[in-house]
């Protein structure tokens, strides 16, 4: 039967694992498998269980014994001295829970197949033959036995096994492969268990390394016995409690690797504190241990390896201590030693912030003794952090000697000042000097605003959320940067609406650091706007460098005219300064506040050859910290953009009315001259031409653009709401906003610019217009001049001497007429170039510029065009 050999084979090979690697070993253990599966054992008897019951009772005393205690646990004892009756009740009681155990279905074979190895061994002289140690499993602590050394058995010779029954055969094979010794008594190894869990080698028992803490896998090792054998069983739940011991060891050896180090953090500290009250608390459970193990080992091990005891007292079965006990004591500190392992390991890369988050993690836990285990931990590990974190948003103070916070400061801008201190400032500022800096003596060292307010104070990663981060520095700003004499009020504000910071009340640290960063940041946008007047220097922004006070433009423009015009090296800075304070006295920005006046000012740009002095004028507006956080140095930049292209928009627009006026006033004089009437008018109609579109991209500039942006500055400014880096990016939103529609900025990669090219060559176009157009006025004015003298000669009345008539042909109008047709004609070319282009623009306020320009459909390509 080769199915019934393959099964076989395959059942002997998964319980001997020695059988696998050795065949002839597998191949006897099939034979003795095959012979006792076909020996007669059990058959022809009595199935009746209650006869054999009573046919066991009426054997011998050490057979009744034999099968009594291999009914309870199937090990070797020796013959008890009780009497027949305890041993038959005894008997009858442990049948009777045999009988009610619904695993075993053949119940009558297994009782008979143990009354008949009773039977054969009787003969025998000692009970503790290796036959009955090889069938019995390995003794409990409570039951242990005396029995004979098997060197003997196991040393001599075996018989020829010819005619051999099954039980010598098995005894032989039991002595063979050496498993007949003794299983070594559990009380000693108990004692090892005990030195484990400690983290220390037993004497039966040891690891494989002296560290523990190290990061190669440990290994537990059984130190062979030449008398002694430990179970697989014993040693499976041993190396179940040596893991608690080397979890033991290797966060005993990060706590003590940590103690007395200068450069170890207050969060790591805390860790490390926890740590040590939890190994206190597991010293004083292995302590608790010993002592129950000193009331289950009454019975020295002498008298337990010299076999003079033979049971042990009920007492002590109940309350000794063994290894199975031992483990249920562990249980829990197993789990509890994993969760401090495991924060260990993680420890060993981060800190700070960094831990606290770590530890946070594993929070999100089904398992509730993980989660509470992790919430006691870090209530204690982040107490240094919550400290750090209530100074910071509620003083502004970062006091973090270890790097730990999520906020971090600029070694490079740490001793720079900001501003400096009034003298009447006498407070003393303590921590990292705030962005006032360290006291120093070098007064170059100032910074502006922006660089300190971005550059200073600096994320780690973005461990926390950005509203807590803003809390801290605004708060460090009112107090180092805008010396607010109020800070002391604003400070109890918010000691009274703190609360202190724990792990375990998140529900109120969320409350107080919302809380404290709404009265910071109200407090902020206080000092900014009414102490340092913030809106009115924003307001004087509009108003003078884009040219929002008209009746200033036009006075300082008129003012300016002449100077402007010449060369740009014969300018001088303060010729410039006194016409501006002479624009300002005539006009309603004299009614401005001193404050402001006092910040504008006129210079000249660089130049180079050739410019004069339109092309390098600009107004400059100085500000001054704290204002310089808002409106930084990057700003002003911007703003002298707008202005340079607004100024020449308003120089254009000037000149163009200029020169109307001066057509329309002399339209008496060119009637005099009917032949230079037809390029009067169309001279007219160039012109007007040229004021529409002026004044459209006028009107665009100063409505669309300028005031829709400050609307929306000021709706922002108002509700203040925010923090200060909410102002920055309001105001920087708004300045971008300005730039990109006022010089009509593209989106287009490489087409910046275009627009704006295009409409500066218009300007240019337009003021050599303007230039003919002189020319040609004074010329007819001088003809108009001439011709009045003759009718004046005519009628005997003298004005003066006569002058040369002009030849019928003059060269030089001729001149003047044809550049006055060909700027005529650059003009509305570029002006058509330029609809086209805002027609087709990103921005949506440039497209309706252009349906402005060509409301008309002038600009419109012709048919021609459309076709091509």
């Amino acid at each position: 039967m080769p199915s019934l050999e393959l099964s076989l084979s395959s059942l002997v090979q998964a319980l001997i694992p020695q059988a696998r690697e050795n065949e002839r070993l597998c191949a006897e253990l099939v034979d003795h498998c095959r012979a006792i599966l076909g020996s007669h054992i059990g058959q022809g008897r009595e199935p009746d269980i209650g006869h054999l019951a009573d046919i066991i009772k009426r054997q011998r005393n050490v057979m009744f014994s034999f099968l009594l205690n291999a009914l309870v646990d199937a090990r070797p004892i020796v013959a008890h001295t009780s009497s027949d009756n305890t041993n038959g009740l005894r008997f009858s009681n442990l049948l009777a829970r045999l009988l009610e155990q619904p695993v075993l279905s053949r119940k009558h074979a297994a009782i008979l197949f143990i009354q008949t190895l009773a039977s054969s061994s009787s003969n025998q002289p000692s009970l503790s033959s290796p036959l009955i140690a090889s069938l019995a499993p390995a003794p409990p602590v409570r039951m242990l036995t005396p029995t004979r050394s098997p060197s003997s058995a196991s040393s001599r010779p075996l018989p020829p096994s010819d005619d051999k029954s099954k039980a010598d055969i098995l005894r032989e094979y039991r002595a063979r492969i050496g498993t007949g010794r003794p299983h070594l008594p559990e009380q000693i190894l108990l004692r090892d268990a005990l030195y484990l869990l400690q983290g220390i080698s037993g004497k039966y028992v040891r690891f494989s390394g002296e560290d523990q803490s190290s990061e190669e896998e440990s290994r537990i090792i059984f130190v062979d016995d030449p008398q002694y054998v430990i179970s697989p069983q014993v040693k499976s739940l041993i190396h179940r409690i040596a893991e608690l011991g080397h979890l033991y060891s290797r966060v005993s050896s990060f706590v003590q690797a940590r103690e007395g180090q200068p450069t170890v953090g207050t969060i790591e500290q805390s860790l490390c504190h926890h740590l040590q009250t939890q190994l206190t608390e597991y010293y004083r459970l292995v302590a608790v241990l010993e002592s129950h193990m000193a009331v289950g080992a009454q019975s020295n091990a002498s008298d337990w390896l010299n076999g003079s005891a033979i049971e042990v007292n009920v007492r002590e079965q109940v309350t000794g201590l063994t290894l199975r006990r031992l483990e249920v004591w562990i249980d829990e500190w197993r789990l509890r030693m994993r969760m401090m392992s495991v924060c260990v390991e993680g420890a060993k890369g981060v800190h700070g912030g960094a831990l606290v988050s770590l530890i946070h993690g594993y929070t999100d836990n089904g398992d509730p003794f993980i989660r509470k285990f992790t919430d006691q931990l870090l209530e204690d590990v982040s107490k240094p952090f919550f400290s750090i974190l209530q100074k910071w948003l509620f003083s502004g103070e970062l006091q973090d000697p270890f790097s730990e916070f999520f906020v971090s400061v600029n070694l490079e801008l740490a001793h720079l000042e900001y501003m400096r201190p009034t003298s009447g400032d006498n407070t003393s500022l303590t921590g990292d000097g705030g962005f006032g800096g360290l006291a120093v003596e070098d007064t170059n060292s100032l910074e502006s605003g922006m660089r300190l307010w971005e550059g200073k104070y600096q994320f780690k990663k973005d461990m926390l959320p950005r509203f807590i981060f803003s809390t801290g520095k605004s708060l460090n700003f009112i107090r180092y940067s805008c010396h607010d004499s109020d800070w002391v009020t604003t400070r109890d504000r918010l000691s009274s609406t703190g609360r202190t910071l724990k792990y375990s009340d998140i529900g109120g640290l969320e409350q107080s650091i919302d809380t404290a960063y709404q009265i910071a940041s109200r407090r902020l946008f206080e000092v900014l706007f009414d102490k340092f007047k913030l809106l009115d220097h924003l307001s004087a922004l509009k108003d003078y460098l884009m040219l929002g006070h008209g009746d200033f433009a036009d006075q300082l423009m008129e003012a300016l005219g002449t100077s402007l015009s010449r060369p740009a090296n014969t300018l001088y800075r303060h010729n410039l300064t006194a016409t501006l304070e002479s624009a300002i006295s005539s006009s309603n920005a004299q009614n401005d506040s001193p404050d402001v006046l006092r910040r504008l000012d006129a210079r000249m740009l660089e130049y180079s050859h050739g410019e004069i002095g339109w092309d390098v004028f600009t107004l400059e507006y100085r500000i001054d910290p704290p204002l310089d956080t808002v409106i930084t140095p990057e700003s002003m930049i911007n703003y002298m953009k707008i202005f340079s292209h607004i100024w020449k928009l308003r120089r254009v627009e000037s000149s163009l009315a200029k020169g109307w006026m001066r057509i329309a006033g002399g339209a008496r004089t060119f009637l005099k001259l009917p032949e230079l009437e037809p390029y009067w008018h169309q001279t007219r109609i160039v012109m007007a031409e040229m004021i529409h579109v002026i004044r459209q991209m006028q009107m665009y500039t100063q409505i669309e653009v300028v005031a829709v942006r400050w609307k929306n500055l000021l709706t922002f400014v108002h509700k203040k709401e925010g923090d200060l880096d909410s102002l920055i990016a309001a105001h920087t939103n708004y300045l971008e906003e300005l730039v990109n529609k006022t010089l009509m900025i593209s989106g287009k990669q490489g087409k910046e610019d275009a627009v704006l090219d295009r409409v500066r060559q218009l300007f240019h176009v337009i003021l050599q217009f303007r230039e003919a157009v002189d020319e040609f006025y004074n010329f007819s004015l001088a003809e108009a001049a001439r011709r009045d003298q003759l009718r004046d000669g005519a009628r005997g009345v003298f004005t003066g001497p006569l002058q040369e008539p002009l030849p019928a042909h003059d060269t030089n109008l001729d001149r003047v007429l044809e550049r006055i047709k060909e700027y005529g004609t650059s003009f509305t070319e570029g002006a058509h170039v330029i609809v086209q282009a805002l027609q087709g623009h990103t921005d949506g306020d440039c497209k309706d510029l252009a349906a402005r320009l060509n409301f008309t459909r002038y600009y419109s390509p012709n048919k021609e065009q459309q076709k091509s």
